[in-house]
């Protein structure tokens, strides 16, 4: 989650959680930041960020012809603007800025990883593998990637700790670059990005035979304990190695990367199942044990689907939406990343109708322009920026998912057993 640079970074322990904050959030949802007319031309931050790049509408639509909007019926719109605001908030360098405007006007490994997935799966190959060349050039020498970056890739803003997930996002979404573009291999330019991730993995991971280093995930808290939504994004981008590595005949490497993403599922399942809490066996259900689901795992897990079945149930707040978990505080706000992300996988597990529940309820929830904002007040009202790269790129994806589905493809399983 984007927390608003409203203070300093906190220093007290989150009660009953055992998490410090990174950022310190106002007490109050915050407003929507931009809407269509000012976003998409000015910026307080100046040219060097979103500014100063007038979008020819005309320009635009010549764009979105050149691929393919998947929805169908009375979501064609939003799932139009999402794309749109994809384009936007990706920089000629392959930055993706999370959102339009302050504290979000930096990329996230995660969110660009979603963004070139959605990208590919689209038609526009060509701009997903410009966000991922963007990852590969501020990729650290050992794999992995720092919380966030600016939006010039001249490095992280500020001293907030790594973040372990993006290397698995990363090589998921590298697989699903390569399935949507030729189907057989990785373009040349990204496969050292591949390779590099692949190398931190296994080394976060000791191939498989243990959980990852404590790190923040898309909570954006600092951790005393190895979340889910950390360790699960690493088995997923295991998983896909194998897959890219499968397709080149890199026979030795595939195998290793199946045998760590085996051990690694295993391992989870022993740490955190059967009711896969964020912490394993505290922290209640969040929207990590979505990440256990196709089209993030080969195989399933029937308790984590159990678990994620319940997940929603538990987490839903006021206005319909969910919360990032069952344990976030109780102020009523949904969060849209986390709602897109259970409307993705039940698509992608055969949940057609819980998928098409959830994303009715995200379209009746953009911003009066049509863009996705992060957070919904409890009366129903868009809050925090709007839009968000995030939530647009998996509204896009499950789109991709369901129309698949209509049309009889299934787009979900990677190819490797």
């Amino acid at each position: 989650m984007r927390r608003a640079v409203l203070g300093a970074v906190a220093a007290v322990v989150t009660a009953g959680l055992g998490l410090v904050p990174l950022l310190v959030e106002h007490d109050l949802p915050l407003p929507v930041l931009r809407n269509d007319a000012t976003w998409r031309t000015s910026s307080v931050l100046g040219p060097a960020t979103l500014g100063g790049r007038l979008i020819d509408p005309l320009e635009e639509n010549i764009w979105l012809a050149d691929g393919t909007v998947p929805a169908a019926g009375a979501r064609t719109r939003a799932t139009a603007q999402a794309l749109r605001d994809l384009r936007g908030l990706t920089q000629p360098n392959g930055a993706v800025a999370a959102g339009p405007d302050g504290p979000w006007a930096y990329a996230w490994p995660r969110d660009s990883a979603f963004v070139a997935a959605a990208y590919a799966e689209t038609g526009h190959v060509a701009d997903a593998r410009r966000v991922l060349g963007f990852l590969s050039r501020v990729q650290r020498a050992d794999g992995g990637f720092e919380a966030r970056y600016r939006l010039d890739g001249s490095g992280p803003p500020d001293d907030r700790p790594r973040q372990s997930d993006g290397a698995g996002w990363v090589l998921w979404s590298l697989e699903r670059v390569r399935t949507a573009g030729t189907g057989r291999t990785l373009p040349a330019e990204l496969r050292a990005l591949r390779d590099r991730a692949f190398g931190f993995v296994m080394a976060q991971t000791a191939a498989g035979t243990r959980l990852p280093e404590v790190s923040p995930d898309y909570w954006e808290v600092s951790e005393r304990e190895v979340t889910l939504g950390t360790a699960a994004p690493l088995a997923a981008g295991l998983e896909a190695a194998a897959a890219t590595y499968v397709a080149e005949g890199d026979v030795h490497r595939a195998d290793r990367a199946s045998r760590a993403a085996r051990a690694l599922r295993s391992l989870i399942r022993a740490q955190f199942g059967p009711d896969y809490q964020r912490h394993g066996h505290s922290g209640g259900l969040d929207a990590g044990v979505a990440m256990l689901m196709p089209p993030f795992a080969v195989v399933g897990d029937e308790a984590a689907e159990r678990a994620w079945e319940r997940y929603p149930v538990l987490a839903q707040r006021e206005a319909g939406g969910l919360a990032p978990g069952v344990e976030w505080k109780s102020d009523g706000v949904s969060w849209t990343p986390e709602t897109a992300m259970v409307a993705y996988t039940a698509a992608a597990s055969g949940h057609p109708l819980v998928a098409e529940h959830w994303m009715t309820w995200l379209d009746r929830h953009c911003t009066t322009w049509g863009s996705l904002p992060e957070k919904v007040l409890p009366d129903g009202r868009p809050a925090g920026p709007a839009p968000l790269a995030w939530t647009a790129a998996l509204v896009v994806l499950t789109e991709t998912e369901l129309a698949a589905q209509r049309s009889g493809v299934d787009a979900s399983v990677p190819g490797v057993a």
